[in-house]
């Protein structure tokens, strides 16, 4: 018998829709990836991006406070182990996380650890083939595989992720470790400008770094940075290494020059990458519609619909704007109820 409906992905999308689809009596079963080489790599573990972020102050519901009686009492004992020591200054990124997986297993949703790798929309029940070897069917498919920033893949970037290096500053710019310090952007398009200007918040200073002499980003944006007291623009450079220790994280960047001047070392305390994300939709094959950066398309104002009837697409997978949890959070619910109405109405 084919499944009523199977998600796909493992952050806020995925476990929201899991666990309202698992309290409408769908019984979802939920493929949350493989903790595989391939994807550490790739950066699409299992728990998506925000499993690599240490400290979410702005998830609603989570004030700062010590919740580690909370975690022991929500979460198994064998989970608990697995994770790194609370951090008493309220949540962080793998707990909730962990503890929406775990609110959507005690409603009753199923979970296979193992990627879907190909899928085939062109007949009812569609076909999903996982990295285990066995294809699955089902009525109907959220598909909640998220984004993962892009980073320039230096040694050095790896090493001080969550220390400093961030590929999100809305996420991470208002966190004490970046207050009234030297922050540095890398781009030169829009997302890189409204990343810097984000930053000016909270920074006393913010170095733009572009490998050209003239920013990509559109004129009134440009405009925008060049008029920021706040940031300075560092023209003609690329990154050769972030720089930092184990005790303070990221503490500067060495700049390579694209037009032959020696290289510049600039104190920073925080390294934020503006150079966009990619959407995690490989595996699609052309299944559904896309946008020109990959994203899935949604179809219908307002409605989590894809170009698919059946197919439902929830958090980044579909949204390059906001790129948040709880927005993330909300189109999961928004695609289990419109799973749930869909199959109401074909009497599945």
């Amino acid at each position: 018998m084919p499944e009523k409906l199977i998600i796909i992905g493992s952050g806020p999308a995925a476990w929201t829709s899991a666990i309202y689809a698992a309290r409408a009596e769908l019984k979802p079963l939920v493929f949350e990836g493989a903790y595989s080489e391939e994807n550490r790599i790739a950066g699409t573990l299992p728990l998506g991006q925000l499993a690599l972020t240490t400290e979410v102050e702005n998830y609603p519901g989570f004030p700062a406070g010590d919740l580690e009686g909370y975690l022991n009492s929500a979460l198994p004992k064998e989970k608990r182990l697995e994770m790194p020591p609370h951090g008493k200054h309220g949540v962080n990124g793998p707990e909730l996380l962990e503890l929406m997986r775990q609110q959507a297993v005690n409603f009753g949703a199923r979970i296979i650890t193992e990627d879907i790798q190909r899928v085939d929309f062109s007949k009812r029940p569609f076909r999903l083939s996982a990295s285990d070897g066995k294809t699955y069917e089902a009525q109907s498919v959220i598909v909640a595989t998220g984004a993962r920033a892009n980073y320039l893949g230096l040694p050095s970037e790896e090493k001080y992720k969550n220390r400093g290096v961030s590929g999100c500053a809305v996420c991470d710019g208002a966190l004490p470790r970046f207050r009234n310090k030297p922050l540095a952007v890398i781009g030169g398009g829009d997302s890189a400008i409204e990343e810097a200007t984000y930053l000016t918040k909270f920074a006393s200073k913010v170095y733009l770094v572009h490998r050209r002499d003239k920013l990509r980003a559109s004129k009134i944006m440009a405009e925008r940075a060049e008029a920021n007291s706040k940031i300075e623009l560092l023209w003609n450079r690329t990154v050769g290494e972030v720089l930092g220790n184990d005790s303070e994280g990221v503490t500067g960047v060495r700049l390579k020059s694209t037009v032959g001047e020696a290289d510049l070392e600039v104190p920073i305390s925080g390294f934020f990458l503006g150079i966009g994300h990619t959407p995690n939709t490989a595996f699609l094959h052309g299944a559904l519609e896309l946008t020109d950066k990959g994203y899935v398309v949604w179809t219908a104002g307002m409605r989590t619909y894809t170009s698919v009837p059946g197919v439902f697409a929830a958090g980044d997978v579909a949204d390059d704007y906001y790129r948040q949890a709880i927005t993330a959070a909300g189109t999961g619910c928004m695609a289990a109820l419109d799973a749930e109405r869909y199959l109401a109405e074909h009497g599945m």
